[in-house]
């Protein structure tokens, strides 16, 4: 994947956004439930854990959210317990 081509300013306000989202509570609670589920039974090569489906899938299917792309799925919230 290629980088984003930004001013040196946008840059610094993207990385702040970044920052920003990581840290949100959903956020965080996310990855410290992917990082348990993979400590548990890691994920094979080239596949990521979707928090919807509790379990493995496959990067392309994650990430596209089965083809429907992440707007509908935005905002929802995950078992993450």
């Amino acid at each position: 994947m290629a980088k984003q081509k930004l001013s040196p300013t946008a840059r610094r306000a993207k990385a702040a956004r970044d920052l920003a989202f990581a840290k949100t509570p959903a956020r965080r609670a996310k990855k410290a439930h992917s990082q348990r589920e993979r400590r548990k039974n890691p994920c094979p090569k080239g596949y990521d854990y979707d928090h919807k489906r509790q379990k493995c899938v496959t990067i392309e299917s994650n990430r596209g959210n089965e083809g429907k792309g992440t707007k509908e799925e935005k905002g929802k919230t995950y078992n993450t317990k």
